[in-house]
């Protein structure tokens, strides 16, 4: 294929600052500029703005990503979601593991042990600025960029202000209480959520803490930062019944009263940067992490209690050179992890089926813990051909070693080791064992301008994601060994981006982006009709993304994004639950329209007022397609008031035409299931800054 020939080129770009030089060159950003951020302007990958965060000041990331082509965080009970970046909605063990979350460059959970709700660790409603790259990462990413990255970057202290507090209100019992302050060499910022909800018996409450240290040792410029997440849950599950969201009755209704989440993490990076010459730059972080998380698995017959967690380090280091025509980059990522899951079922099923009586025991079902390290080196490459067309090439390769002990007895027996009926225990522990992946992620661009103002651009690239510890290791119905391999995603993709030469105020009158792209998964991990992991799944897409602006006047701007994205299978499996996955059928919960409309008005200096449209298509529910959800269309409003320069009010309205919708849909058991989404809600706030 043609990303096996890319293997010897073994190269991929991030341009870096050149020395002075009387011939052209290319533009390169500042030194300060890590050689792991991404590259929007060549890639077509969107961006959030530290603007665009606080206008829409975030209660959940779905509220937050909605704007951007091609991505659907789907929303869940309180602060759980679901991932799609140019993909379907993905559920299941390994659905995390195919995006990969960076915070200021660094992943914030080793490669094996992600969390399907892995965006509520990360303070989202603060970060100076969020890139997200649609489709495989780039060289400098790795594992779990299957099928797109996001990289939340905080700001440095010199972009925050020397004190700041703020206090938002908001229907349901909605409270946030921000406050911060930054000086030369350090800074802190802490945040409090405190939130009802329409329906019954479900809330949350969550922390978030930050504190960052910033020096210069020698010539290198060093930063130190710690995050830490808290989040405490009472959650509701999936109401049941066929358009079961419009009924007033059914989606306020909680039936699982007793289900929870609790959840905790915190990261620690130290970065370093220095000049190794005039031409040359290092960077080095080294990182800590650790998470932990309690939930009852109320979805499951029995409602077994999970507990989970890891702890994790390493470093990544990158030597840059560039000269008058490109720039190289090397790296190296070394990471070690120990994680654990325990799961216990404190009694027996309440169900008149006897099958589920007894394959589904009281006591403990899985007691496992994995230790292991991954070791990656990553090269890329640009060269400017001929005037400025410009190629780069580069791969990624990556180890990645799993050391799993079983602490409970071997096989699918209860815990006391007596047998089950009915064949045996549904849950399966294999013995301990050892497991090893190597993968090869290249990658292949090429761009180039059509005139002074518009420039294409294509690119080639392979994303993996190894099995997660899951996967592997927690087993069912007598499968003794999950004979897994990696994940593989090979896109193809082109595009054009460009802006108007003339202006209107400070910035250009219009902009565009436009993408399109093939891309086809092979070795998709899920569980089939026996139980069994299995890796016998291939899909296939195909869409074209977009976004642009168009300054109407010096007051008034207007911003359009959207998606058209047709995911298929391309295998016929047994998808599991008695289900069949037909080649050529439509993925499920795979819209094959998004599309987002914001329009920004400032009548007076001190006033900006904001209307969002936000529109999601319809999509199946199961992969025989022979359920439906019918899509939905939503309108929300903001407006600040900038009263004097420390004060500011703002305000928002969510779902101004109180719109009865569905935040996800679903079909399984012979059930229609959805997540009620909440009707028009108001929330005022007031800011102080110095």
């Amino acid at each position: 294929m043609y990303l096996d020939t890319l293997l010897a080129i073994s190269m991929q770009f991030q341009a870096l600052p050149a020395a002075v030089d009387p011939e052209p060159r290319l533009d390169l950003p500042p030194l300060a500029v890590s050689a792991r951020a991404l590259d929007n302007a060549d890639l077509g990958s969107s961006m959030l703005s530290a603007e665009a965060i606080e206008s829409r000041r975030p209660q959940h990331p779905q509220e937050l990503f909605a704007p951007l082509p091609g991505v659907w965080i789907s929303r869940g009970s309180g602060q759980e979601h679901l991932t799609a970046i140019r993909s379907p909605v993905l559920t299941g063990a390994g659905a995390c593991g195919a995006f990969l979350m960076l915070e200021n460059q660094v992943p914030i959970r080793p490669a094996g042990f992600c969390n399907v709700n892995q965006l509520f660790e990360v303070d989202l409603a603060n970060a100076r600025q969020i890139d997200v790259l649609a489709g495989p990462g780039l060289p400098q990413h790795g594992a779990n960029a299957l099928y797109g990255v996001i990289d939340v970057q905080q700001a440095p202290l010199a972009l925050r202000p020397a004190a700041q507090a703020s206090l938002e209100l908001g229907e349901q019992d909605f409270y946030r209480l921000q406050a911060g302050a930054a000086g030369e060499h350090f800074g802190w910022r802490i945040g409090y959520t405190d939130s009802g909800s329409f329906r019954d018996q479900e809330s949350y409450q969550q922390l978030f803490l930050n504190a960052r240290h910033e020096a210069t040792v020698g010539n290198a410029q060093v930063s130190t930062s710690l995050n830490g997440a808290y989040l405490d849950q009472e959650t509701a599950g999936f109401i049941v019944g066929f358009e079961a969201y419009l009924d007033p009755r059914l989606r306020r209704g909680n039936l699982n009263p007793e289900a929870f989440r609790q959840g905790d993490a915190i990261r620690l990076i130290n970065h370093w940067q220095w000049p190794a010459d005039a031409q040359s730059q290092w960077n080095v972080s080294a990182f800590a992490r650790r998470s932990r998380l309690e939930f009852l698995q109320h979805f499951l017959p029995g409602q077994p209690l999970e507990r989970n967690g890891q702890v994790s380090a390493g470093i990544n280091a990158d030597w840059n050179r560039w000269w008058n025509r490109g720039a190289l980059s090397i790296g190296l990522d070394v990471e070690w992890f120990d994680g654990f899951l325990e799961e216990f079922q404190a009694g027996p099923v309440d169900s008149p089926s006897a099958f589920l009586v007894a394959t589904r025991p009281a006591g403990a079902h899985y007691d496992y813990d994995v230790t292991g390290y991954s070791v990656s080196q990553w090269l890329r490459l640009e060269h400017r051909l001929v005037g400025d067309i410009r190629l780069a090439a580069g791969a990624r390769l990556q180890w990645l070693s799993y050391s799993y002990r079983n602490n409970l007895l071997d096989g699918n027996t209860r815990e006391d080791g007596s047998e089950c009926g009915f064949g045996g225990c549904l849950f399966t522990r294999p013995a301990d064992r050892g497991d090893d992946f190597f993968d090869v992620a290249p990658s292949l661009s090429l761009t180039g301008p059509i005139s002074a103002s518009h420039r294409w651009h294509t690119r080639l690239a392979r994303g993996f994601r190894p099995p997660q510890a899951t996967e592997l290791y927690r087993l069912q119905n007598g499968q003794r060994v999950a004979d897994l391999g990696s994940e593989e995603l090979d896109s193809i993709s082109a595009g054009l981006s460009g802006e108007a030469s003339q202006q209107t105020g400070e910035q250009a009158r219009w902009h565009y982006s436009l993408t399109a792209f093939y891309q086809r998964a092979r070795d998709q991990i899920f569980r089939n009709a026996d139980g069994f992991n299995v890796t016998d799944a291939a899909t296939r897409a195909i869409g074209i993304e977009w976004q642009a602006g168009w300054a109407i006047d010096t007051n008034l701007q207007a911003r359009i994004s959207g998606s058209y994205a047709d995911h298929e299978y391309a295998s016929d499996s047994a998808a599991g639950a008695g289900e069949a996955i037909v080649a050529g059928n439509q993925v499920d919960t795979a819209p094959l329209w998004q599309g987002y409309l914001q329009l920004d008005w400032q009548p007076r200096t001190p006033l900006n007022l904001g209307v969002d449209f936000e529109w999601l298509d319809g999509y199946f529910l199961d992969a025989a397609n022979s359920a439906e959800y019918p899509g939905h269309a939503l309108l929300h409003l903001r407006a600040s008031w900038q009263l004097q320069p420390q004060w500011r009010l703002h305000a928002r309205i969510r779902n101004v035409l109180n719109n009865r919708y569905a935040e996800r849909a679903d079909f399984a058991f012979g059930n229609f299931r959805y997540f009620p989404g909440q009707g028009a809600t108001v929330f005022v706030g007031i800011d102080w800054r110095r």
